[in-house]
């Protein structure tokens, strides 16, 4: 499995934006803790956002990067992503990256999409997720 390591997706040809359209169930952590996401181990803040996509998927979200791209619909815990573009790459060998320095590291298989929300903070997308939720920008 290849760690990954300074990767920018800026600079990469077979990388493109892409926007996700999904609406997501939201709780916000009492306290601090860890949930175990198909890519890896996710830590959390008091505060932070421990968002259910809608294929079932775990994860979570810093309060300030949650309430910077999501919005809260008349449903209780219902929020929905704002169409905000990141870069997207499929990736076709094992990966390893961290989520941001010195944070989590997560693991894709190949077919996963490496994902760069801003220089130094990733994610993965596991491919059937992808496809379903993600559209070309």
């Amino acid at each position: 499995m290849t760690l990954l390591d300074n990767i920018d997706l800026r600079h990469d040809a077979a990388a493109a934006l892409y926007v996700k359209e999904e609406t997501v169930q939201v709780e916000f952590a009492a306290e601090p803790g860890e949930l175990v996401s198909r890519e890896g181990p996710n830590r959390y803040r008091v505060g932070d956002a421990i968002v259910t996509g809608s294929t079932g998927d775990r994860w979570c979200v810093s309060r300030d990067r949650f309430d910077a791209r999501y919005d809260a619909l008349a449903e209780p815990g219902a929020y929905r992503n704002k169409p905000v573009p990141v870069l997207a790459k499929e990736m076709t060998t094992p990966f390893s990256i961290a989520r941001s320095a010195g944070g989590d590291v997560l693991h894709g298989k190949a077919g996963d999409w490496l994902m760069q929300y801003a220089p130094g903070d990733y994610g993965i997308t596991e491919r059937a997720r992808f496809l379903a939720v993600y559209r070309l920008a």
